[in-house]
């Protein structure tokens, strides 16, 4: 995982390629984690800026992106990641309230609200990495496709 900005690459044997972008290192360390433990190689970055560059330089099979993020912004990210490949699965895991009907017409594949709940977001993740590449182009050009929304996890509550 990264510390400080910087990126490294977990190893993991056969997994498909996730970038985990969010500036919170201790978001990134644990969603990390968990993602490697299902053997998914994870990449991460601290801003959308070092997101961009990670995406124009290796393979990627699905962007967890955060929208909350010093200088580019989250939604500036996903237009940049999406204008440059829009076969590539998007959720946006964010803190940030009212993002549902802005994610659904902006074409992301899922919302998820934090906090999260692992096994959701596992769930979303295998249904994204799922898709054709044809249904992420329908939903990104407005076409109805199935949109995945987890609103935050409720543990608080009997």
């Amino acid at each position: 995982m990264s510390r400080k900005g910087e990126t490294r690459t977990a190893v993991a044997t056969g997994g498909k390629t996730i970038l985990l972008v969010d500036d919170d290192p201790a978001v990134r360390e644990m969603v990390g984690r968990v993602l490697l433990s299902e053997g998914y190689l994870v990449l991460s970055a601290a801003n959308g800026t070092e997101a961009l560059r990670i995406a124009a330089t290796a393979d990627i099979d699905l962007v967890l992106l955060d929208l909350n993020m010093p200088g580019q912004s989250g939604w500036d990210t996903f237009e940049k990641l999406t204008s440059e490949n829009p076969f590539l699965a998007i959720a946006i895991i964010t803190a940030r309230q009212q993002q549902l009907f802005t994610a659904v017409n902006a074409g992301a594949g899922a919302l998820l609200e934090k906090p999260l709940s692992f096994p959701t977001l596992l769930k979303t993740i295998r249904k994204l990495l799922a898709e054709s590449p044809e249904t992420r182009l329908r939903r990104l050009s407005g076409k109805r496709e199935e949109f995945h929304h987890l609103p935050p996890s409720r543990r608080e509550l009997p």
